[in-house]
């Protein structure tokens, strides 16, 4: 199809005087797929009429071709600049570079220049560190010499060699503080200006009474002054600084403003209205959109209360690492979730929250059978720092929403591990219970259900089955998911 569109486009060649003319651009038609399950999305740079040419050509070979069956009404042209495009439960819309990359704000400037004032201050206060340092070395070394010339009767001895290391130190020092202060042009305007103040000795009465040696080495001396110190070269210098600041200001602002009037970028976002009313309807939030308890997780260990919730945050983290507005994903989970969790475990222990924080921290810190202390749901500090990655191999979160896991105290028999290609015998029965259920929630009621937001079948409500403890980890972290399991080996417990 994209051949096809290259051999339809309309192609010209530039003569000599259009090459050297900067106002002509030329754009070629560009076309664009991507499908992922029963989802197809197709990207265009042209017309209306393309959009509706494509489409049709895709439907016909869809249908006739591979014997497929598509949903005409779903199926739609949106014009990616003026409407939000949702796929794969993102939004999608074109906007101009500004958008996704927009310059520094006034107050981030302020900010920014904070920051680096305060790092001056840190490093001054680290010079200042080091000379109150060095003259304490300087001050013990000189008193253990003094100390060793009083105890000497014929005079003070080196019992080693030192002189190299001190020569080397002071060659350092000298160093430093020679760059340190050629680098500020400040400095070097400062030192010219109480250097040459009352210059006397310019004066033809006095250098006549004076010796011509001193005047010799006084006019030397003025001379290596002008030479590094003159105010009218770190004046320039100065100058020819702000200039460039200014020049590359002046650049950047006029390549954001081609980019902006020439160039389109997609911008994903996350359906971040979705997100809280999803948050709200299971019931992680209230109407207030504060943090509340789920009660239907009571009746589960302390490490899977931990665990269910971590494969939601984890889950949510992983599939909007990519988004724009990823921040506010970012604070759904490490707010809303993370107090819900220490809300749920102290409503389970008839506790307060401040007594569950302090018994579990705010990183939710879960102790093993061994005593050991883990950390299952991301902390504060991971969170901050995620973001900025590729989307891989998306994994549903619907249904890490709607399914909780109940362990059983049963009497059964052993059974083996009902997952895919595991063997292991170890295992413990699970009930599983759909929290739509539990809220008489339809999902196929658009006004109840969140828009775009998918289910697990009632049929599986209630149903027992049995798994190892490594795949039930995985089951709650949203390692696996259902389609991991083999559903027809669901146990029937009464």
């Amino acid at each position: 199809m994209r051949l096809l569109m290259n051999e339809k486009t309309f192609k010209f060649e530039l003569t000599e005087p259009d090459l050297n003319n900067s106002n002509i651009f030329y754009k070629p038609v560009k076309l664009y797929a991507v499908r992922y399950l029963d989802e197809i999305l197709v990207i265009t740079s042209g017309s209306r009429m393309l959009a509706r040419e494509l489409k049709d050509h895709v439907l016909d070979f869809l249908e006739r071709n591979l014997g497929l069956k598509v949903d005409r009404v779903k199926t739609a042209i949106h014009s990616a600049v003026s409407e939000k495009i949702m796929f794969l439960g993102m939004e999608l819309q074109a906007v101009p570079p500004s958008v996704l990359h927009p310059p520094m704000s006034e107050k981030a400037i302020r900010a920014r220049k904070k920051y680096d004032r305060q790092k001056e201050v840190k490093a001054l206060e680290l010079r200042n560190a080091r000379e109150r340092n060095r003259k304490n070395l300087g001050l013990k070394i000189l008193s253990h010499v003094f100390k060793k010339l009083k105890q000497s009767n014929t005079g003070f001895r080196f019992e080693y060699q030192i002189e190299g290391e001190v020569r080397e130190i002071f060659r350092t020092w000298t160093d430093e503080v020679v760059l340190e202060f050629m680098g500020s042009l400040e400095e070097r305007w400062n030192w010219h200006r109480l250097l040459s103040r009352g210059d006397f000795l310019s004066l033809r009465h006095v250098r006549d009474q004076l010796p011509q040696d001193l005047v010799d080495a006084y006019d030397k001396f003025q001379e290596q002054v002008d030479k590094h110190l003159a105010p009218t070269k770190a004046r320039m210098a100065l100058e020819e600084e702000e200039k460039r600041v200014r020049e590359e200001e002046e650049q950047k602002y006029s390549e954001r403003a081609v980019d902006d009037l020439t160039k389109l970028c997609m911008k994903v976002s996350a359906p971040i209205e979705l997100v809280r009313k999803a948050v709200r309807m299971v019931g992680f939030t209230n109407n207030m959109g504060r943090p509340r308890p789920i009660s239907v997780l009571f009746a589960l260990e302390d490490a899977d209360i931990v665990k269910w919730y971590a494969g939601v945050g984890r889950r949510w983290l992983d599939f909007f690492c990519c988004c724009h507005n990823f921040r506010m994903v970012k604070t759904v989970v490490s707010y809303h979730l993370r107090f819900s969790c220490i809300l749920t475990l102290a409503h389970k222990h008839e506790s307060t929250k401040l007594e569950a924080i302090k018994h579990y921290s705010k990183d939710l810190k879960v102790s093993d059978t061994n005593g050991y202390e883990e950390v299952y749901f991301p902390t504060e500090r991971d969170v901050k720092m995620m973001g900025d990655k590729n989307l891989s191999d998306p994994k549903p979160v619907d249904g890490a929403i709607s399914l909780a896991l109940i362990r059983l105290a049963s009497d059964e028999s052993s059974h083996s591990c009902i997952a895919h290609f595991c063997g292991r015998i170890d295992t413990t029965m699970y009930r599983v219970r759909l929290l739509q259920n539990h809220l008489n929630l339809n999902p196929l009621d658009e006004a109840q259900w969140v828009k775009g937001m998918g289910a697990i079948h009632e049929t599986l409500n209630k149903k027992c089955l049995p798994l190892c403890p490594d795949h039930i980890n995985d089951l709650y972290m949203g390692k696996i998911t259902l389609q991991d399991i083999d559903c027809t080996s669901f146990v029937e417990v009464d």
